[in-house]
Protein backbone atom coordinates (compact mmCIF):
# COMPACT_ATOMS: atom_id res chain seq x y z
CA UNK A 1 0.00 0.00 0.00
CA UNK A 2 2.83 2.16 1.28
CA UNK A 3 4.76 1.62 -2.44
CA UNK A 4 1.38 3.00 -4.45
CA UNK A 5 1.04 5.60 -2.33
CA UNK A 6 4.46 6.16 -3.35
CA UNK A 7 3.82 6.23 -7.46
CA UNK A 8 0.59 7.67 -6.72
CA UNK A 9 2.92 10.95 -5.30
CA UNK A 10 5.30 10.54 -7.93
CA UNK A 11 2.95 10.34 -10.53
CA UNK A 12 1.58 13.84 -9.62
CA UNK A 13 5.10 15.23 -9.34
CA UNK A 14 5.58 14.12 -13.12
CA UNK A 15 2.43 15.97 -13.98
CA UNK A 16 3.07 19.27 -12.17
CA UNK A 17 6.07 19.43 -13.89
CA UNK A 18 4.23 18.50 -17.37
CA UNK A 19 1.95 21.48 -16.60
CA UNK A 20 5.36 23.70 -15.94
CA UNK A 21 7.18 22.67 -18.85
CA UNK A 22 3.90 22.85 -21.06
CA UNK A 23 3.19 26.86 -20.19
CA UNK A 24 7.18 28.26 -20.29
CA UNK A 25 7.43 26.87 -23.32
CA UNK A 26 3.84 28.01 -24.94
CA UNK A 27 4.94 30.90 -23.58
CA UNK A 28 8.74 31.12 -25.21
CA UNK A 29 7.19 31.05 -28.63
CA UNK A 30 6.74 34.15 -30.17
CA UNK A 31 3.45 34.00 -30.83
CA UNK A 32 0.28 37.06 -29.30
CA UNK A 33 -2.73 35.35 -27.60
CA UNK A 34 -4.30 38.77 -27.78
CA UNK A 35 -4.17 38.74 -31.37
CA UNK A 36 -5.34 35.67 -31.71
CA UNK A 37 -8.16 36.39 -29.77
CA UNK A 38 -8.85 39.90 -31.83
CA UNK A 39 -7.24 38.95 -35.19
CA UNK A 40 -4.47 40.21 -37.47
CA UNK A 41 -6.29 43.70 -38.05
CA UNK A 42 -7.06 44.66 -34.24
CA UNK A 43 -5.40 48.10 -33.14
CA UNK A 44 -3.35 48.26 -30.03
CA UNK A 45 -5.51 49.41 -27.91
CA UNK A 46 -7.85 46.45 -28.48
CA UNK A 47 -4.86 44.08 -27.76
CA UNK A 48 -3.85 45.81 -24.91
CA UNK A 49 -7.49 45.72 -23.40
CA UNK A 50 -7.60 41.88 -24.43
CA UNK A 51 -4.84 41.22 -22.95
CA UNK A 52 -5.33 42.65 -19.93
CA UNK A 53 -9.06 41.08 -19.46
CA UNK A 54 -6.95 37.63 -19.81
CA UNK A 55 -4.68 38.15 -17.41
CA UNK A 56 -1.59 38.54 -20.25
CA UNK A 57 -0.17 41.64 -18.79
CA UNK A 58 0.39 39.79 -15.35
CA UNK A 59 4.37 38.14 -14.89
CA UNK A 60 4.54 34.53 -16.14
CA UNK A 61 4.87 33.20 -12.11
CA UNK A 62 1.90 34.87 -11.73
CA UNK A 63 -0.14 33.27 -14.83
CA UNK A 64 1.02 29.77 -13.95
CA UNK A 65 -0.35 30.03 -10.35
CA UNK A 66 -3.98 31.14 -11.63
CA UNK A 67 -3.34 28.25 -14.05
CA UNK A 68 -2.82 25.99 -10.91
CA UNK A 69 -5.56 27.00 -9.47
CA UNK A 70 -8.03 26.36 -12.24
CA UNK A 71 -6.33 23.17 -12.70
CA UNK A 72 -7.57 22.52 -9.40
CA UNK A 73 -10.96 23.32 -10.09
CA UNK A 74 -10.93 21.03 -13.24
CA UNK A 75 -11.04 24.44 -15.51
CA UNK A 76 -8.72 24.12 -18.34
CA UNK A 77 -9.28 27.37 -20.05
CA UNK A 78 -11.01 28.36 -22.88
CA UNK A 79 -9.59 28.18 -26.79
CA UNK A 80 -8.17 31.39 -28.20
CA UNK A 81 -9.83 30.75 -31.41
CA UNK A 82 -13.28 29.12 -30.97
CA UNK A 83 -13.83 30.29 -27.43
CA UNK A 84 -14.92 26.64 -25.82
CA UNK A 85 -14.28 25.39 -22.99
CA UNK A 86 -11.03 23.02 -23.49
CA UNK A 87 -12.47 20.43 -21.13
CA UNK A 88 -15.61 19.94 -23.50
CA UNK A 89 -13.32 20.20 -26.98
CA UNK A 90 -11.46 16.88 -25.47
CA UNK A 91 -14.30 15.46 -24.44
CA UNK A 92 -16.23 15.95 -27.67
CA UNK A 93 -13.03 14.31 -29.71
CA UNK A 94 -12.69 11.49 -27.23
CA UNK A 95 -14.81 8.74 -28.48
CA UNK A 96 -13.53 9.38 -31.56
CA UNK A 97 -10.08 8.85 -30.68
CA UNK A 98 -10.82 5.69 -27.81
CA UNK A 99 -13.04 3.64 -30.60
CA UNK A 100 -9.76 4.15 -32.99
CA UNK A 101 -7.15 2.82 -30.06
CA UNK A 102 -9.82 0.47 -29.17
CA UNK A 103 -9.84 -1.13 -32.49
CA UNK A 104 -6.24 -0.74 -33.65
CA UNK A 105 -4.72 -2.02 -30.41
CA UNK A 106 -7.07 -4.76 -30.28
CA UNK A 107 -6.30 -6.20 -33.69
CA UNK A 108 -2.60 -5.63 -32.95
CA UNK A 109 -2.48 -7.69 -29.95
CA UNK A 110 -4.85 -10.51 -31.15
CA UNK A 111 -2.56 -11.08 -34.12
CA UNK A 112 0.67 -10.65 -32.24
CA UNK A 113 -0.43 -12.78 -29.48
CA UNK A 114 -1.72 -15.59 -32.03
CA UNK A 115 1.01 -15.13 -34.94
CA UNK A 116 4.14 -15.10 -32.19
CA UNK A 117 2.54 -18.09 -29.85
CA UNK A 118 2.66 -20.13 -32.97
CA UNK A 119 6.20 -18.75 -34.46
CA UNK A 120 7.62 -19.62 -31.61
CA UNK A 121 6.43 -23.21 -31.33
CA UNK A 122 7.75 -23.67 -34.68
CA UNK A 123 11.11 -21.92 -34.25
CA UNK A 124 13.14 -22.09 -37.68
CA UNK A 125 9.87 -23.29 -39.93
CA UNK A 126 9.07 -21.74 -43.21
CA UNK A 127 6.39 -19.79 -41.49
CA UNK A 128 8.71 -18.37 -38.76
CA UNK A 129 11.01 -17.32 -41.24
CA UNK A 130 8.66 -16.08 -42.96
CA UNK A 131 6.89 -13.87 -40.06
CA UNK A 132 9.98 -12.58 -39.47
CA UNK A 133 10.95 -10.98 -42.74
CA UNK A 134 7.49 -9.87 -42.65
CA UNK A 135 7.52 -8.27 -39.08
CA UNK A 136 11.14 -6.44 -39.99
CA UNK A 137 9.48 -5.20 -43.29
CA UNK A 138 6.17 -3.77 -41.10
CA UNK A 139 8.61 -2.53 -38.49
CA UNK A 140 10.60 -0.76 -40.91
CA UNK A 141 7.30 1.39 -43.47
CA UNK A 142 6.90 4.57 -41.78
CA UNK A 143 2.92 5.04 -40.43
CA UNK A 144 1.35 7.76 -42.58
CA UNK A 145 2.97 6.17 -45.78
CA UNK A 146 1.28 2.64 -44.83
CA UNK A 147 -2.02 5.17 -44.53
CA UNK A 148 -1.54 6.49 -47.82
CA UNK A 149 -1.18 3.76 -49.55
CA UNK A 150 -4.45 1.95 -47.94
CA UNK A 151 -6.08 5.27 -48.53
CA UNK A 152 -5.04 5.02 -52.66
CA UNK A 153 -5.09 1.67 -53.08
CA UNK A 154 -8.28 0.35 -51.16
CA UNK A 155 -10.23 3.42 -51.04
CA UNK A 156 -9.82 5.67 -53.95
CA UNK A 157 -8.64 2.84 -56.27
CA UNK A 158 -10.78 0.26 -55.41
CA UNK A 159 -13.67 2.16 -53.83
CA UNK A 160 -13.32 -0.71 -51.36
CA UNK A 161 -13.54 1.83 -48.16
CA UNK A 162 -14.48 5.46 -47.61
CA UNK A 163 -11.55 7.80 -48.20
CA UNK A 164 -11.77 9.28 -44.62
CA UNK A 165 -14.69 10.18 -41.73
CA UNK A 166 -15.50 8.87 -38.54
CA UNK A 167 -17.89 5.81 -37.93
CA UNK A 168 -18.64 2.61 -39.11
CA UNK A 169 -16.50 1.07 -41.66
CA UNK A 170 -14.40 4.09 -41.59
CA UNK A 171 -12.81 2.76 -38.86
CA UNK A 172 -10.99 -0.16 -41.24
CA UNK A 173 -8.44 1.76 -42.86
CA UNK A 174 -7.06 4.00 -40.21
CA UNK A 175 -7.09 1.17 -37.38
CA UNK A 176 -5.24 -1.34 -40.20
CA UNK A 177 -2.42 1.35 -40.46
CA UNK A 178 -1.74 1.50 -36.66
CA UNK A 179 -2.48 -1.92 -35.95
CA UNK A 180 0.33 -3.13 -38.81
CA UNK A 181 3.09 -1.95 -36.59
CA UNK A 182 1.92 -3.00 -33.45
CA UNK A 183 1.07 -6.41 -34.51
CA UNK A 184 4.60 -6.91 -35.59
CA UNK A 185 6.44 -5.60 -32.70
CA UNK A 186 4.34 -7.74 -30.49
CA UNK A 187 4.77 -11.05 -32.64
CA UNK A 188 8.83 -10.78 -32.27
CA UNK A 189 8.14 -9.94 -28.37
CA UNK A 190 6.32 -12.60 -27.70
CA UNK A 191 7.77 -14.67 -30.09
CA UNK A 192 11.54 -14.36 -28.10
CA UNK A 193 9.72 -14.33 -24.82
CA UNK A 194 7.89 -17.69 -25.73
CA UNK A 195 11.24 -19.19 -26.53
CA UNK A 196 13.20 -18.25 -23.54
CA UNK A 197 10.14 -19.52 -21.38
CA UNK A 198 9.71 -23.09 -23.62
CA UNK A 199 13.01 -23.68 -22.37
CA UNK A 200 12.79 -23.63 -18.99
CA UNK A 201 12.63 -26.55 -16.64
CA UNK A 202 8.99 -26.06 -15.17
CA UNK A 203 7.66 -26.40 -19.13
CA UNK A 204 9.37 -29.21 -19.71
CA UNK A 205 8.86 -30.82 -16.23
CA UNK A 206 5.02 -30.08 -17.35
CA UNK A 207 5.18 -32.42 -20.68
CA UNK A 208 6.55 -35.08 -18.64
CA UNK A 209 3.47 -35.16 -16.16
CA UNK A 210 1.47 -35.49 -19.36
CA UNK A 211 -0.42 -32.10 -19.88
CA UNK A 212 -1.78 -31.40 -23.24
CA UNK A 213 -0.08 -28.96 -24.97
CA UNK A 214 -2.70 -26.27 -25.14
CA UNK A 215 -2.99 -26.35 -21.56
CA UNK A 216 1.06 -26.04 -21.30
CA UNK A 217 1.22 -23.55 -23.92
CA UNK A 218 -1.92 -21.59 -22.90
CA UNK A 219 -1.79 -21.64 -18.84
CA UNK A 220 2.39 -22.36 -18.45
CA UNK A 221 3.97 -20.74 -20.70
CA UNK A 222 2.12 -17.75 -22.59
CA UNK A 223 1.15 -16.39 -19.21
CA UNK A 224 4.70 -15.91 -18.00
CA UNK A 225 5.52 -14.74 -21.36
CA UNK A 226 3.14 -12.23 -21.86
CA UNK A 227 3.95 -10.18 -18.79
CA UNK A 228 6.58 -7.82 -20.83
CA UNK A 229 3.97 -7.70 -23.42
CA UNK A 230 1.25 -5.97 -20.83
CA UNK A 231 3.40 -3.26 -20.10
CA UNK A 232 3.73 -2.14 -24.13
CA UNK A 233 -0.02 -2.34 -24.43
CA UNK A 234 -0.82 -0.48 -21.44
CA UNK A 235 1.60 2.49 -22.71
CA UNK A 236 0.80 1.60 -26.53
CA UNK A 237 -3.08 2.26 -25.11
CA UNK A 238 -2.05 5.37 -23.21
CA UNK A 239 -0.31 6.76 -26.79
CA UNK A 240 -2.81 5.85 -28.73
CA UNK A 241 -5.63 7.67 -26.52
CA UNK A 242 -3.66 11.17 -26.46
CA UNK A 243 -4.37 11.22 -30.45
CA UNK A 244 -2.49 9.48 -33.35
CA UNK A 245 -1.85 12.60 -35.20
CA UNK A 246 -0.44 11.46 -38.27
CA UNK A 247 -3.15 8.72 -38.90
CA UNK A 248 -6.16 10.75 -37.25
CA UNK A 249 -5.31 13.80 -40.18
CA UNK A 250 -4.25 11.31 -43.21
CA UNK A 251 -7.90 10.30 -42.73
CA UNK A 252 -9.66 13.40 -42.07
CA UNK A 253 -10.79 11.28 -38.17
CA UNK A 254 -12.04 13.68 -35.62
CA UNK A 255 -10.07 12.26 -32.84
CA UNK A 256 -7.84 14.42 -30.24
CA UNK A 257 -4.68 14.05 -32.54
CA UNK A 258 -6.51 16.48 -35.02
CA UNK A 259 -7.52 18.77 -32.26
CA UNK A 260 -3.84 18.70 -30.86
CA UNK A 261 -2.31 19.87 -34.77
CA UNK A 262 -5.13 22.27 -35.13
CA UNK A 263 -4.47 24.37 -31.83
CA UNK A 264 -0.53 24.13 -32.53
CA UNK A 265 -1.29 25.70 -36.47
CA UNK A 266 -3.47 28.11 -34.28
CA UNK A 267 -1.13 28.85 -32.07
CA UNK A 268 -4.52 28.14 -29.24
CA UNK A 269 -1.86 27.63 -26.17
CA UNK A 270 -4.78 27.36 -23.62
CA UNK A 271 -5.93 24.27 -26.52
CA UNK A 272 -2.51 22.80 -26.51
CA UNK A 273 -1.62 22.70 -22.65
CA UNK A 274 -5.01 21.03 -22.34
CA UNK A 275 -4.48 18.24 -24.62
CA UNK A 276 -0.87 17.91 -23.75
CA UNK A 277 -1.64 17.67 -19.65
CA UNK A 278 -4.57 15.14 -21.17
CA UNK A 279 -1.92 12.85 -22.89
CA UNK A 280 0.20 13.18 -19.75
CA UNK A 281 -2.65 11.84 -17.30
CA UNK A 282 -3.22 9.09 -20.15
CA UNK A 283 0.43 7.61 -19.84
CA UNK A 284 1.03 7.88 -15.93
CA UNK A 285 -2.42 6.21 -15.49
CA UNK A 286 -1.47 3.56 -17.79
CA UNK A 287 1.52 3.21 -15.70
CA UNK A 288 -0.62 2.49 -12.42
CA UNK A 289 -3.13 0.40 -13.97
CA UNK A 290 0.04 -1.62 -15.51
CA UNK A 291 1.43 -2.34 -12.46
CA UNK A 292 -1.85 -3.44 -10.84
CA UNK A 293 -2.12 -5.93 -14.11
CA UNK A 294 0.82 -7.44 -13.08
CA UNK A 295 -0.30 -8.87 -9.60
CA UNK A 296 -3.55 -10.07 -11.42
CA UNK A 297 -0.68 -12.17 -14.12
CA UNK A 298 1.32 -13.54 -11.79
CA UNK A 299 0.86 -13.63 -7.90
CA UNK A 300 4.43 -13.59 -7.40
CA UNK A 301 5.09 -10.69 -8.49
CA UNK A 302 5.39 -8.31 -5.25
CA UNK A 303 6.16 -4.42 -4.80
CA UNK A 304 7.96 -3.47 -1.60
CA UNK A 305 5.60 -2.12 1.12
CA UNK A 306 2.34 -3.54 -1.14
Amino acid sequence: MIAMLQRLAWSLVILLGVTFLTFVIAYIVPSDPARTVAGPKADPETLATIRKEMGLDQPVPVQYARYLERLIHGDLGRSYLTRQNVTQAILERLPATAYLALTSLGAAALIGIVVGCLTAVGQGSAMDLSVLVASLIALSLPVFWIGMMLLYFLAYRARLFPLGGFGGVNVVLPACTLALGGAAYYTRLLHTNMRAVLDQDYIRAAHARGLSPWRVYGKHALRNAIIPLVTLLGLDFAGLMSGVVLTETVFNWPGLGRLAVEAVFNQDIPMIMGTVLFSAVLVVGANMVVDLLYLTIDPRIRYRGL
